[in-house]
């Protein structure tokens, strides 16, 4: 096999391989992706033991085929792209300490960008032209500070924050590296992607879909350490950035608006509700400058993060939780209270549901049982 991209010396061609195919098989997501590999130490390893993890979660199990993985690849080469891995140094740092962070991602462009201090900036598609003015000189003025702006290259404030700080700018995309989305910013995704950086979490050949957008979300708040929202209505996309952006702990920025404008509800909604109201470039850069973590908003408080050292898995046996899971979602740390099982072992139990397509993952660090 030839490259898949910049890797860690440590990390072989057959390892890269290993990994790309454990993320694209069944029922792995980055939680359970990141749990095989404390457990196993390698993907490898982790491919060899999901049929005996399938069959103890109580279903037979196949990992992804090898030729899909091949075929990935060569479209990963052709698009000009390259896959970064979670533990490489050139990963997003922000964005690794997330526990939902995807463990794997395709890039174009300079991965420099997103060492840089970032700034994520979202809104609404139907933005006003007051607005997307507003979003584009604030855009500029944060890059000409030093930051990074990240955005999802939707319509309106999106394209207007990419704009305005270009070419320091990060496009997260829903769909694979080689899909644009919208069709009006191809000529924009494929300018990011030569002269900014263009990251994909969807394999190439994705066109995207409803359940696409809120992973992509999550991706841009997470490299950030604030959110800023410009301009959104009260069931907008832009207040899922925001909440997972309460949820990682970063700080959540907004600015407000007429009362009367459907348009700003959600802004001052957020505002409402704990997320700090700017009106200038300056107080989002005084906000974020020397971020230690600690945000001013109030607007969530950080999910549980449960971490273990490789002894823990190694000899975990997975708990009892039969009766305690039910379709209802219900946070993992009450499950360990509730069961008296350590958290590895209820993580182990936790892992080998969801292997056998029996478990769902939540926002909040919350599961529950397949409807």
């Amino acid at each position: 096999m030839e490259s898949t991209g910049s890797q860690p010396a440590l990390l072989s061609q057959e390892e890269a391989f290993a990994r790309i195919r454990l993320l694209r098989s069944p029922n792995i997501g980055p939680v359970s992706y990141r749990q095989l590999l404390a457990r196993f130490g390698h993907a490898v390893a982790a491919l060899e033991a999901l049929p005996d993890l399938g069959k103890r979660g109580g279903r037979q199990y196949r990992a992804a085929p090898v030729e899909a993985i091949e075929r990935e690849v060569a479209a990963v080469r052709k698009a000009g792209a390259k896959y970064l891995f979670h533990d490489q140094p050139d990963y997003p740092v922000l964005l690794a300490q997330l526990d939902s962070a995807p463990p794997i991602v395709t890039y174009r462009g300079d991965r420099a960008l997103a060492a840089r201090p970032c700034v994520a900036m979202v809104g609404a598609r139907n933005a006003s032209a007051a607005a997307i003015k507003l979003a584009r000189e604030f855009a500029a003025a944060l890059a000409g500070e030093g930051f990074t702006v990240v955005s999802g290259l939707a319509r309106g404030i999106d394209g207007a924050a990419h704009e305005g700080a270009f070419p320091a700018t990060v496009g997260v995309i829903a769909s694979g590296i080689d899909v644009a989305y919208p069709p009006q910013h191809q000529d924009l995704q494929e300018r990011i992607a030569q002269q900014g950086l263009l990251i994909a979490e969807q394999p190439p050949g994705t066109e995207p879909k409803g359940s696409h957008f809120p992973s992509r979300n999550r991706i841009i708040a997470g490299m950030a350490a604030g959110t800023l929202v410009v301009e959104a209505a009260p069931k907008s996309g832009s207040l899922i950035t925001a909440r997972l952006a309460g949820e990682a702990g970063r700080e959540v920025m907004a600015i407000p608006g007429s009362p009367l404008d459907a348009r700003s509800q959600g802004c001052n909604q957020l505002i409402r509700e704990g997320a700090v109201l700017v009106q200038s470039p300056d107080e989002v850069v005084e906000l974020l400058s020397g971020f230690d973590g600690t945000p001013r908003s109030s607007f969530r408080v950080a999910s549980p993060v449960f971490d273990f050292e490789p002894e823990e898995w190694a000899e975990a046996e997975p708990a009892d939780l039969a009766s305690l899971l039910t379709t209802a979602p219900v946070a993992v740390d009450e499950l360990i209270r509730q069961s008296g099982a350590g958290a590895a072992a209820v993580q182990m139990a936790l892992l080998e549901l969801e292997i056998a397509g029996l478990l769902e993952r939540h926002a909040g660090g919350r599961v529950s049982l397949t409807s």
